[in-house]
């Protein structure tokens, strides 16, 4: 049987993001200030749930499209590390923590293969794009 691998890069990348968008979204939409409380609650910052909504939310479009994969799995690891240790871990396996162990294994997948052929990366390089992050600029390679 032929085997797919960049198939399946591509449905783990953009299953993560779309669960983080919709986290990210929910967030925002049903009020951060709930979130930022829920924050306070356990001891952290309420600033930091504007933080995680934000990299849900962008970092969830910028993975669906393949831009910023390393970068962005490393920030959801993060983000699932820490709900895995202050919210999580008192939850038991089902039921409780077993879908972020499963989207932490995902994001550190992502991290070590980055966002394979079919991601839009992979595209602008392929076309001679690169990013001038110094004149926060996409220019043409010559």
């Amino acid at each position: 049987m032929k085997t797919y691998p960049y198939l399946g890069l591509l449905t783990i990348r953009l299953i993560v993001g779309m669960l983080f968008f919709a986290h990210g979204f929910f967030k925002f939409s049903e009020g951060i200030a709930n979130t930022a409380a829920f924050f306070e609650a356990i001891g952290l910052s309420g600033f930091l749930a504007y933080v995680v909504g934000l990299i849900e939310l962008i970092g969830g479009v910028l993975m669906i499209l393949g831009l910023g994969t390393r970068i962005v799995s490393v920030l959801f690891s993060l983000i699932l590390i820490g709900a895995l240790i202050l919210v999580k871990r008192s939850t038991g396996m089902l039921g409780g923590y077993e879908l972020d162990i499963a989207l932490l294994a995902m994001s550190l997948s992502l991290f070590l293969s980055g966002g394979g052929p079919y991601s839009l990366r992979h595209y602008m390089v392929k076309k001679g794009w690169t990013l001038n992050f110094q004149q926060n600029t996409v220019m043409k390679d010559k």
